[in-house]
């Protein structure tokens, strides 16, 4: 009978805890196409609704970190494919000093398994959002393998210029009381659950030009009048950037080349003022001990088919911030642009 009753193995189910997550967005920042007001445009402004599309593709990663020897490795990974109808309106509920505002939410649980003894864990939880599928430089369910290898995961920006300002993640310089603000604890939790605020990728930049009153028509001497005909951003970030540290993408000079964003070219409503803006990745160099963005341009007046106007405005950020700045460049037009070449250093 001894025998007997050893040879018996019961299968127990395997534990799991299930952790309720919701992925938030600033509602004031995501509008979908179903929501958006009819199009105004005037003479000089961007039009005072900016039009953000919901996230369709989400890619969900949980660390866990050994109570022992406190080495993190990967707990979960999933992608999930989303609708618009996916993300609800809500008042965000979660540790952060927003409390209230306005947000859309996506909300699931994950289950994780536990291993035996497994009532003490510590957790974090990264997310990427974005309304189109991104390329990762490493496959998310099996290619990462550490908090290592997922801190330093980048997406490829090539195929996803014209979306930039619609990806999102998780900074992994955002902390509460200390600790990453995506975490959880079954020592301080005793039901744990994660509410997930994610933040934008891309920086703004904001484009605005203005020629002087006296200069735009000026009948007496026609050759000094000045109207802006061109205008572009060139040598935009293309490549690989980061996905959790938005802020710590380096270069040892200015790009040479990348993407081009075209603002403005021979719109008649545009020739004297103007204003207008788009998201790229921000990247840094460093001067005199400072980081900069330099932000390439090309500005062009009365027709010109030549090189035009090429500055540099290399302007002062923060890299250890924890979100991407909105950055400014004013123009304020005086005469006919010179064909020339230039770099001016804005420290704010």
């Amino acid at each position: 009978m001894a025998l007997a009753l050893a040879g018996c193995k019961v299968n127990e189910p395997e534990q799991k805890l299930g952790l309720p997550l919701s992925i938030c967005l600033p509602a004031n920042e995501v509008q979908s196409a179903r929501y958006a007001p009819a199009a105004r445009r005037a003479i000089g402004d961007p039009g005072e609704t900016e039009l953000f599309l919901f996230p369709l593709h989400l890619y969900i990663i949980v660390m866990k970190q050994d109570n022992t020897t406190k080495v993190w490795s990967v707990w979960h990974a999933e992608e999930r494919t989303l609708t618009d109808a996916d993300w609800e309106p809500k008042h965000y509920s979660g540790p952060l000093p927003t409390m209230e505002d306005s947000i859309y939410q996506y909300t699931e649980q994950i289950n994780l398994p536990l291993t035996a003894g497994g009532s003490k864990f510590y957790g974090r939880v990264y997310a990427v959002a974005s309304a189109e599928r991104l390329n990762f430089n490493k496959t998310w369910s099996s290619g990462i393998t550490s908090l290592d290898d997922l801190l330093s995961l980048t997406f490829n920006t090539s195929g996803v210029q014209s979306s930039l300002q619609h990806i999102y993640s998780s900074p992994y310089n955002l902390t509460l009381n200390g600790d990453y603000y995506g975490s959880f604890n079954s020592n301080l939790q005793r039901v744990p659950y994660v509410n997930l605020l994610l933040y934008h990728i891309a920086a703004k930049v904001d484009i605005k030009w203005n020629v002087e009153e006296e200069k735009r028509i000026n009948k007496a001497d026609r050759e000094n009048a000045v109207r802006l005909t061109y205008m572009e951003a060139r040598n935009l970030f293309n490549g690989n950037a980061y996905c959790f540290k938005p802020m710590r993408n380096v270069s040892g000079s200015a790009l040479t080349s990348g993407a081009t964003v075209k603002i403005a070219e021979n719109d008649e409503g545009l020739w004297w003022e103007g204003r207008s803006y788009f998201y790229t990745i921000p990247y840094t160099i460093t001067a005199g001990g400072k980081q900069y963005y330099p932000l390439q341009m090309t500005l062009k007046t009365n027709g010109s088919t030549e090189t035009g106007y090429q500055p540099t405005l290399n302007l002062q950020v923060d890299t250890t911030a924890k979100f991407v700045p909105w950055l400014r460049a004013n123009f304020n037009l005086t005469a006919p642009l010179e064909n020339k070449t230039e770099t001016k250093t804005v420290d704010n």
